[in-house]
Protein backbone atom coordinates (compact mmCIF):
# COMPACT_ATOMS: atom_id res chain seq x y z
CA UNK A 1 0.00 0.00 0.00
CA UNK A 2 1.74 3.56 -0.76
CA UNK A 3 1.92 6.28 1.53
CA UNK A 4 2.97 9.50 1.96
CA UNK A 5 6.01 10.18 4.30
CA UNK A 6 5.48 14.21 5.79
CA UNK A 7 8.09 15.34 7.71
CA UNK A 8 6.56 18.28 9.75
CA UNK A 9 9.04 21.02 11.53
CA UNK A 10 11.29 18.23 13.06
CA UNK A 11 13.88 19.15 15.20
CA UNK A 12 15.85 16.27 16.47
CA UNK A 13 19.23 16.12 18.28
CA UNK A 14 22.44 13.64 18.99
CA UNK A 15 23.37 13.57 22.62
CA UNK A 16 22.61 16.49 23.83
CA UNK A 17 23.10 18.93 20.30
CA UNK A 18 20.53 19.89 18.05
CA UNK A 19 21.42 18.87 14.98
CA UNK A 20 18.18 18.98 12.89
CA UNK A 21 16.26 22.45 13.39
CA UNK A 22 12.99 22.70 12.04
CA UNK A 23 12.89 20.35 8.90
CA UNK A 24 9.58 20.35 6.36
CA UNK A 25 9.69 18.07 3.77
CA UNK A 26 6.70 15.60 1.97
CA UNK A 27 7.35 12.56 -0.29
CA UNK A 28 4.38 11.54 -1.88
CA UNK A 29 4.38 7.61 -3.68
CA UNK A 30 6.07 7.71 -7.15
CA UNK A 31 8.06 11.28 -6.51
CA UNK A 32 11.93 10.57 -6.27
CA UNK A 33 13.73 13.82 -3.90
CA UNK A 34 16.96 14.15 -3.52
CA UNK A 35 18.09 15.76 -0.07
CA UNK A 36 21.87 17.46 -0.76
CA UNK A 37 24.08 19.09 1.74
CA UNK A 38 27.52 19.78 2.54
CA UNK A 39 28.98 17.89 5.60
CA UNK A 40 27.73 18.13 9.39
CA UNK A 41 24.59 19.49 7.27
CA UNK A 42 22.20 16.92 9.28
CA UNK A 43 21.70 14.37 6.68
CA UNK A 44 22.54 11.62 7.83
CA UNK A 45 21.23 12.34 11.64
CA UNK A 46 17.42 13.01 9.61
CA UNK A 47 17.82 9.30 8.37
CA UNK A 48 18.42 8.53 11.46
CA UNK A 49 16.05 9.95 12.87
CA UNK A 50 12.88 8.89 10.73
CA UNK A 51 14.09 5.04 11.19
CA UNK A 52 14.14 5.97 15.01
CA UNK A 53 17.43 5.08 15.93
CA UNK A 54 17.12 5.57 20.06
CA UNK A 55 20.87 7.95 19.90
CA UNK A 56 18.70 10.31 17.29
CA UNK A 57 15.97 12.06 19.85
CA UNK A 58 13.07 14.22 18.15
CA UNK A 59 12.48 16.91 20.54
CA UNK A 60 9.66 18.49 18.71
CA UNK A 61 7.59 18.26 15.19
CA UNK A 62 6.59 14.94 13.67
CA UNK A 63 7.33 12.19 11.06
CA UNK A 64 4.06 10.77 9.85
CA UNK A 65 3.73 7.90 7.51
CA UNK A 66 -0.08 7.28 5.83
CA UNK A 67 -1.06 9.82 8.64
CA UNK A 68 0.31 8.01 11.35
CA UNK A 69 2.70 9.86 13.51
CA UNK A 70 5.79 7.29 14.21
CA UNK A 71 7.15 9.24 17.06
CA UNK A 72 5.87 6.16 19.25
CA UNK A 73 6.86 3.87 17.32
CA UNK A 74 9.68 1.14 17.62
CA UNK A 75 12.11 1.20 14.30
CA UNK A 76 10.84 -2.59 13.42
CA UNK A 77 7.23 -1.66 13.26
CA UNK A 78 8.52 1.45 11.37
CA UNK A 79 9.91 -1.24 8.36
CA UNK A 80 6.40 -2.83 8.47
CA UNK A 81 4.35 -0.13 8.40
CA UNK A 82 6.55 0.39 5.09
CA UNK A 83 9.72 2.57 5.97
CA UNK A 84 13.04 1.24 4.69
CA UNK A 85 16.70 2.79 5.24
CA UNK A 86 19.93 2.23 2.87
CA UNK A 87 22.76 2.52 4.92
CA UNK A 88 25.59 4.83 3.85
CA UNK A 89 27.97 2.41 5.16
CA UNK A 90 26.05 -1.32 5.27
CA UNK A 91 27.03 -3.69 7.90
CA UNK A 92 29.18 -6.74 7.81
CA UNK A 93 26.77 -9.70 9.71
CA UNK A 94 29.81 -12.90 9.67
CA UNK A 95 28.00 -16.13 9.67
CA UNK A 96 24.75 -15.01 8.01
CA UNK A 97 24.00 -15.88 4.82
CA UNK A 98 22.54 -12.67 2.57
CA UNK A 99 19.63 -15.41 1.42
CA UNK A 100 19.15 -16.16 5.47
CA UNK A 101 18.94 -12.44 6.27
CA UNK A 102 17.01 -11.78 3.60
CA UNK A 103 14.21 -15.02 4.49
CA UNK A 104 14.29 -13.61 7.38
CA UNK A 105 13.62 -9.75 7.32
CA UNK A 106 10.72 -10.94 4.59
CA UNK A 107 9.13 -13.03 7.24
CA UNK A 108 9.78 -10.89 9.97
CA UNK A 109 7.06 -8.32 7.49
CA UNK A 110 4.73 -10.80 6.99
CA UNK A 111 4.14 -11.44 10.68
CA UNK A 112 0.20 -12.63 9.48
CA UNK A 113 1.42 -15.90 7.98
CA UNK A 114 1.35 -14.43 4.56
CA UNK A 115 4.77 -14.96 4.07
CA UNK A 116 5.49 -17.26 1.30
CA UNK A 117 7.25 -20.79 1.19
CA UNK A 118 10.85 -21.78 0.80
CA UNK A 119 10.92 -22.34 -2.68
CA UNK A 120 8.66 -19.77 -3.80
CA UNK A 121 10.82 -17.18 -1.52
CA UNK A 122 14.15 -18.49 -3.45
CA UNK A 123 12.73 -17.89 -6.74
CA UNK A 124 11.35 -14.51 -6.44
CA UNK A 125 14.45 -14.08 -4.72
CA UNK A 126 16.43 -15.29 -7.41
CA UNK A 127 14.09 -13.34 -10.58
CA UNK A 128 14.82 -10.00 -7.62
CA UNK A 129 18.84 -11.03 -7.94
CA UNK A 130 18.25 -10.92 -11.84
CA UNK A 131 16.79 -8.32 -12.50
CA UNK A 132 19.15 -6.14 -10.50
CA UNK A 133 22.12 -7.88 -12.44
CA UNK A 134 23.70 -9.01 -8.50
CA UNK A 135 25.62 -12.01 -8.61
CA UNK A 136 23.35 -14.91 -7.55
CA UNK A 137 26.51 -16.50 -5.30
CA UNK A 138 25.98 -13.38 -3.31
CA UNK A 139 23.48 -15.22 -1.76
CA UNK A 140 25.51 -17.46 -0.19
CA UNK A 141 27.92 -15.47 1.16
CA UNK A 142 28.09 -13.63 4.37
CA UNK A 143 25.75 -10.17 4.39
CA UNK A 144 28.44 -7.61 2.95
CA UNK A 145 31.56 -9.48 4.25
CA UNK A 146 34.06 -9.21 1.72
CA UNK A 147 31.82 -7.36 -0.45
CA UNK A 148 33.02 -4.65 -2.78
CA UNK A 149 30.88 -1.10 -2.27
CA UNK A 150 28.93 -1.79 -5.46
CA UNK A 151 28.24 -5.09 -4.14
CA UNK A 152 27.06 -3.59 -0.61
CA UNK A 153 24.57 -1.16 -1.83
CA UNK A 154 23.34 -3.06 -4.35
CA UNK A 155 22.38 -5.78 -2.07
CA UNK A 156 20.78 -2.86 -0.04
CA UNK A 157 18.66 -2.34 -3.23
CA UNK A 158 17.76 -6.12 -3.50
CA UNK A 159 16.43 -5.69 0.05
CA UNK A 160 14.16 -2.92 -0.80
CA UNK A 161 12.61 -5.02 -3.63
CA UNK A 162 12.49 -7.70 -1.58
CA UNK A 163 10.72 -6.24 0.86
CA UNK A 164 8.64 -3.43 -1.02
CA UNK A 165 8.05 -0.50 1.00
CA UNK A 166 6.23 2.12 0.55
CA UNK A 167 8.95 5.06 1.06
CA UNK A 168 12.40 4.27 0.90
CA UNK A 169 15.20 6.84 2.39
CA UNK A 170 18.79 5.96 0.78
CA UNK A 171 21.40 8.05 2.85
CA UNK A 172 24.39 8.18 -0.03
CA UNK A 173 24.32 5.29 -2.01
CA UNK A 174 26.64 6.85 -3.82
CA UNK A 175 29.60 6.82 -0.77
CA UNK A 176 32.72 5.05 -1.90
CA UNK A 177 31.62 4.47 -5.34
CA UNK A 178 33.76 4.37 -8.61
CA UNK A 179 31.98 5.49 -11.75
CA UNK A 180 30.90 2.55 -13.09
CA UNK A 181 29.47 1.47 -9.36
CA UNK A 182 27.48 4.70 -8.92
CA UNK A 183 26.09 4.23 -12.27
CA UNK A 184 24.99 0.56 -11.56
CA UNK A 185 23.85 1.37 -7.94
CA UNK A 186 21.60 4.37 -9.84
CA UNK A 187 20.09 2.00 -12.40
CA UNK A 188 19.41 -0.53 -9.50
CA UNK A 189 17.37 1.99 -7.95
CA UNK A 190 15.69 3.00 -11.48
CA UNK A 191 14.37 -0.43 -11.68
CA UNK A 192 12.45 -0.35 -8.46
CA UNK A 193 10.63 3.31 -9.20
CA UNK A 194 7.13 2.74 -9.35
CA UNK A 195 4.04 4.97 -8.28
CA UNK A 196 3.71 3.02 -5.10
CA UNK A 197 6.99 4.10 -4.08
CA UNK A 198 8.63 7.52 -2.59
CA UNK A 199 12.00 7.54 -2.94
CA UNK A 200 14.27 10.30 -0.96
CA UNK A 201 18.37 9.85 -1.80
CA UNK A 202 20.58 11.93 0.79
CA UNK A 203 23.66 12.52 -1.20
CA UNK A 204 26.54 15.19 -1.33
CA UNK A 205 27.12 15.23 -5.24
CA UNK A 206 25.38 15.46 -8.49
CA UNK A 207 26.36 12.48 -9.99
CA UNK A 208 24.30 9.77 -9.09
CA UNK A 209 21.69 12.01 -9.92
CA UNK A 210 22.18 12.47 -13.70
CA UNK A 211 20.95 8.66 -13.81
CA UNK A 212 18.04 9.35 -10.95
CA UNK A 213 16.63 12.27 -12.08
CA UNK A 214 14.94 13.26 -9.01
CA UNK A 215 11.62 15.12 -9.50
CA UNK A 216 12.74 17.75 -6.67
CA UNK A 217 15.97 18.19 -5.06
CA UNK A 218 16.40 20.33 -1.83
CA UNK A 219 19.14 21.56 0.08
CA UNK A 220 20.21 21.33 3.35
CA UNK A 221 22.08 23.67 5.81
CA UNK A 222 22.61 23.54 9.36
CA UNK A 223 19.30 21.27 9.84
CA UNK A 224 16.98 22.94 7.72
CA UNK A 225 15.90 23.28 4.06
CA UNK A 226 17.20 26.42 2.81
CA UNK A 227 16.27 26.06 -1.24
CA UNK A 228 14.05 23.28 -3.03
CA UNK A 229 13.80 22.87 -6.92
CA UNK A 230 14.55 20.63 -9.58
CA UNK A 231 17.27 18.79 -10.77
CA UNK A 232 18.97 22.01 -12.26
CA UNK A 233 20.03 22.89 -8.58
CA UNK A 234 21.56 20.05 -8.40
CA UNK A 235 23.87 21.22 -11.09
CA UNK A 236 23.76 24.58 -10.22
CA UNK A 237 24.87 23.38 -7.38
CA UNK A 238 28.24 21.19 -8.45
CA UNK A 239 28.87 24.07 -10.17
CA UNK A 240 29.06 26.72 -7.52
CA UNK A 241 29.85 24.55 -4.62
CA UNK A 242 27.64 25.07 -1.38
CA UNK A 243 29.56 28.12 -0.45
CA UNK A 244 27.42 29.75 -3.18
CA UNK A 245 23.73 28.37 -1.63
CA UNK A 246 25.54 29.81 1.67
CA UNK A 247 26.02 33.40 0.57
CA UNK A 248 22.67 33.20 -1.09
CA UNK A 249 20.68 32.18 2.47
CA UNK A 250 22.66 35.08 4.23
CA UNK A 251 22.03 37.44 1.82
Amino acid sequence: MAHTLEIIDLHAEVEGKQIIRGLTLTVKPGEVHALMGPNGSGKSTLAFALMGHPRYRVTSGDIRLGGQSLLEVTPDERARLGLFLGFQYPFEIPGVRLASFLRTAYEAMHPDNSSLGVSEFYALMNERMGSLQIDQSLADRALNEGFSGGEKKRAEILQMAMLKPSVAVLDEPDSGLDIDGVRMVAEAVNAQKSAELGILVITHYQRILKYLKPDFVHVLLDGKIVRSGGKDLAALLEEKGYDWIKTEVAA
